[in-house]
This record gives structure tokens, C-alpha cells and sequence, in this order.
């Protein structure tokens, strides 16, 4: 497999947000603890050995929760390191998408992993253990339960409702059953659907099977699965959640510091005076009455954080130094970053994830001998044609020069002239007649097409193929059809090409 970089910024596939804060601008400086770089972690580190996180109840839950999974070596020691003062986490999160969900649910948890071991690297004396937090509180069952595979949707209907880690994965069978079928008779393809038998057939919900899931694909790196709807963990965080239920202690905070960020960028997530929500058999519901104090006291296991809740329950619960999310996770835990001063809670460092486009050796070779190179990919579909035709024809059928012409021509006559009148006429013509260039340009462009039409399809063809639907490849496809032609080997490439400290887009070839 063969990296190439690409910075973020001309792939225009990313927000201002996440461009300015991987430049480090200054602007974002007060909404953060710092921008991540390697040597910044010492900082992070000594903030957290300062604060207390209850290390017994951690380790002890993350055991029950484990005990029925057969872990590595390697993890199984990482919990018990959880238990000395000099260890430290970096977590990432995600929901429990069917069969992963869509490929960058891979590169969160390999940045995870890759960046716990450079940390290792640079402060040899602590340890660093790589956590996957398992969203099982979301209820938003529509965004899990479907995966894009070879260009059409593989759907697990279900009735079910409420928090999507409790659901039973009745008639998840008839689904892999429709995978057998889609992938085929070999090696890699036998290997996924056991691995996938195991998971959802073997367990009772799609927390466990999740679990499941992401220990036999990563476990030899030492990933460690944390499920945060755990009455015990949920008890460390009651004082927080009787501040914003009781209270509602948190809005102005977060209003104030989304209210600024909003100056220059969108606001990610939506506050409210309640930022949790109440469980109940089959339900997740917006607290909308009044909760006695004596509840949360007794059953905290009740009441479940939202998405800008859920940050404070992390860092009140684990000895975190980084947190490594996608941009829309990195702008909303900068909305908070008001109420981690105000609560003393050290704001963790906040890592972008790697971001890949995985581009085969043929689609690759196809693309070059159109006489592209990489850093065209994220080129429009358009711009690719016209670009490919403009080559073709040697430029000469391109108007740039004429309308560079044109623009020195009325720029002079401009000149002579004062009347505001008269150079507003001046403007509109030359605006006509630079349009009607244009025009001429583009059936220039047409006709020219014709001439390949073959090339412009296979063009489109592999555009569509990387930018399904218009969309990064890494937000659509699921890891599927990657691990069929590379096996078990797919993983371990990714890991020795992803580097989260490093600023710039991946393309692997492969």
C-alpha cells in the first residue's frame, strides 16, 4: 500500500472550522486546552494526575463488562493499568453501526491506537492505553442500521426502540444471510461472515455485538471497550447531572461560548436547559417534567447524557489526556469549553482523526493515463471533463486568453471615463460579452466531448466510485469490499499509514 498527502485545505471537502483549527489559528485558541502536538501532551498529562477520577470503579467495571469476551493479552493489561496513577487514556467514540458503518468508523479507532503508542514513545514512563467508547445511549436507530455495499443499501429493519445498545438483533440473520450471497465463496469473504455469525448471532444485543466486533478486529492492539450506561460510572457523574437537571447550570455557559464561536463558525450541536435524557424500557425521552433530587441520588443509571453532556461524563469517569473525533465532534466539544473551566474538569486534547480515500492500483493507473494526478481527485466531475478535453485538445480550445483580453480591453475604456453612469453601461456590457464567451467556450468544450466520449465516461465512472453520491468515500462505503482484497492485511496497512498528528488527507493505494 502506498501513501500520499494531501493537505486538508485543497480537498475542499472539509469546514472552515476544521481548516483553521489544523493550521492553528488563533482564533480558535480560547476554545481549547491547546492544539495538538506531541510535546503538548506533557501538559495534559500533569493536568490529570491533578485531577481525581475513581480508578477502581473504572477498572472494575470495564472487567464486568469484559468478562464474557475472550480479550487479548495485550488488553486485558491495558485494564489493569488503569489502576496506576502514571496511566493515562485516549478515547475515541462512535455508534453502533451495522458491520462498522461507514470505513472511517476504522480510521477513528486506528488514529486511537496509533496515536497511544506515539505518546508511548515520547514519555516512556507513563502508559497510554487506547479506549473505544461505545455510544449505546444513542437512540437514533434510522443512522445505524444500514450499510452502503458495492452501491446499494443492505438495511436491518426493526421495530425496536430506545437505546440502541439494548436492542435484540431479532432478524439480523436474514441480513447476513444477504451478504453470503453478495460476497461470495473465498477466503477473506468466508472470514468476514464468521466473524460477522460471531458477533450477531453468538450475543444478545447490539452493544454486545458491537464489543464483540471491534475486539476481534483490533483487540491485538490493546483496545479497550468502555460502555458509559453503567450504573456505577453513572454514579461518579451525579453531581454534574443534578446541575443541569436540577439547576439547568449548564445553558448559559455553553450559549456563551457557542455564541462566540458562532462569530466565525457554525455552532455544531444544540443546547438545552436539560441536556439529558431519561431511560426507560424501550425509550430515551427528553426530561420534560420535574425530577426529584432523590432519583438521580439512587438511580443515575436513569438518566442518560446528551451529545454535549457526554464529553463531561468522559472526562469525569476516565484519566484522559486526547480525544480523537471527526470535525463535527471536534466544534461541539469547543462549545463546552466554558464549562470544563467552570467545573475544573481538564479539557482534553482534541485530535482530528485521520481521514483516507482508499484509490486501487487500477483505478489509480486508469486515473494517470488520463493524464491527472492525485491531487486532482477532488476535482469536480466537471472540472475533471473539462480539464481531461482542454488536454486533449491542447488548450486550444480554451477562451482564457481572449478573456483575459477582454478584461484588459474594458479596463481601458474604463479609464476613460469618470461618469459613474457610463461605467456602470461599460461594466454590463463587458459582463454580456464575457457570458457569451463563456457560452462559446463550453460548446467548444461539447463538441470535443463527443470526440471522447468513452474517456469522459470511464472519468465519471471512477469519480463516482470515489465520491459516492457526491460524498468522501470514507462517509459511504462500509470496509467491506477493502478487506476482500486484502484480507486480514486490510487493518495493519491502515495502521502503518495513519498518523493523527499529521495534517494532512490520506490517499492509500492499494
Amino acid at each position: 500500500m502506498q501513501s500520499y498527502k494531501i493537505p486538508y485545505s485543497k480537498t475542499k471537502q472539509f469546514s472552515n472550522l476544521v481548516i483553521d483549527y489544523l493550521a492553528n489559528d488563533e482564533k480558535l485558541k480560547p476554545f481549547i486546552s491547546d492544539f495538538p502536538t506531541i510535546d503538548g501532551f506533557e501538559k495534559q498529562i500533569t493536568e490529570k494526575q491533578n485531577y481525581p477520577v475513581n480508578r477502581e470503579v473504572l477498572v472494575s467495571v470495564l472487567k464486568e463488562q469484559n468478562k464474557e469476551f475472550n480479550l487479548t493479552e495485550i488488553s486485558n493489561n491495558n485494564i489493569d493499568l488503569l489502576l496506576s496513577e502514571d496511566t493515562f487514556t485516549i478515547t475515541t467514540g462512535h455508534q453502533l453501526c451495522l458491520f462498522t458503518g461507514p470505513v472511517y468508523f476504522m480510521y477513528k479507532i486506528i488514529s486511537t491506537i496509533n496515536l497511544a503508542e506515539k505518546v508511548k514513545i515520547k514519555y516512556p514512563k507513563n502508559h497510554f492505553v487506547p479506549i473505544f467508547w461505545m455510544a449505546t445511549e444513542d437512540h437514533d436507530f434510522e443512522e445505524i442500521k444500514s450499510i452502503n455495499l458495492f452501491g446499494k443499501k443492505v438495511i436491518w429493519e426493526s421495530e425496536q426502540e430506545g437505546a440502541v445498545g439494548k436492542i435484540k438483533l431479532n432478524g439480523i440473520a436474514k441480513i447476513i444471510q444477504e451478504l453470503e450471497g453478495k460476497l461470495g465463496n473465498n477466503e477473506h469473504a468466508n472470514n468476514l461472515i464468521e466473524l460477522f455469525k460471531n458477533a450477531y448471532l453468538n450475543h444478545a444485543t447490539l452493544a454486545d455485538a458491537t464489543r464483540y466486533l471491534v475486539n476481534e478486529l483490533f483487540g491485538k492492539y490493546g483496545i479497550v471497550i468502555l460502555d458509559g450506561d453503567d450504573k456505577k460510572l453513572k454514579r461518579e457523574f451525579v453531581l454534574i447531572m443534578k446541575n443541569d437537571i436540577l439547576n439547568n447550570s449548564y445553558k448559559s455557559r455553553i450559549e456563551g461560548t457557542s455564541g462566540r464561536l458562532s462569530e466565525n463558525y457554525k455552532a455544531q450541536a444544540f443546547f438545552r436547559d436539560i441536556n439529558f435524557f431519561k431511560l426507560s424500557e424501550g425509550k430515551r425521552e427528553l426530561i420534560t417534567t420535574e425530577i426529584p433530587e432523590s432519583e438521580i441520588e439512587n438511580h443515575p443509571e436513569l438518566f442518560s447524557p446528551n451529545v454535549l453532556m457526554r464529553p463531561l461524563y468522559q472526562e469525569s469517569i476516565l484519566p484522559n489526556i486526547a480525544y480523537i473525533g471527526g470535525g463535527g465532534e471536534v466544534a461541539y466539544w469547543m462549545q463546552l469549553r466554558d464549562v470544563f473551566t467552570n467545573e475544573n474538569i481538564p479539557m482534553p486534547l482534541l485530535v482530528l482523526r485521520n481521514s483516507a480515500m482508499l484509490i486501487s492500483d487500477k483505478q489509480k493507473q486508469k486515473f494517470s493515463s488520463f493524464g491527472f494526478k492525485l491531487e486532482d481527485l477532488f476535482l469536480n466531475e466537471h472540472q475533471l471533463q473539462k480539464n481531461f478535453v482542454l488536454n486533449q485538445a491542447n488548450s486550444s480550445i480554451s477562451l482564457a486568453s481572449e478573456k483575459s483580453d477582454l478584461e484588459k480591453l474594458f479596463k481601458n475604456i474604463l479609464a476613460k471615463t469618470t461618469d459613474v453612469g457610463m461605467q456602470n453601461s461599460i461594466n454590463s456590457f463587458y459582463a454580456n460579452q464575457l457570458k457569451k464567451l463563456t457560452q462559446f467556450e463550453q460548446k467548444l468544450i461539447r463538441i470535443e466531448k463527443q470526440k471522447h466520449e468513452n474517456a469522459i465516461h470511464q472519468i465519471s465512472k471512477i469519480n463516482a466510485q470515489l465520491f459516492p453520491q457526491n460524498s468522501l468515500q470514507e462517509r459511504f462505503d462500509n470496509f467491506i469490499p477493502f478487506y476482500l482484497k486484502e484480507g486480514k492485511n486490510f487493518i495493519e496497512m491502515l495502521k502503518d499509514n495513519l498518523d493523527p498528528l499529521d495534517t494532512n488527507f490520506v490517499v492509500l493505494s492499494y
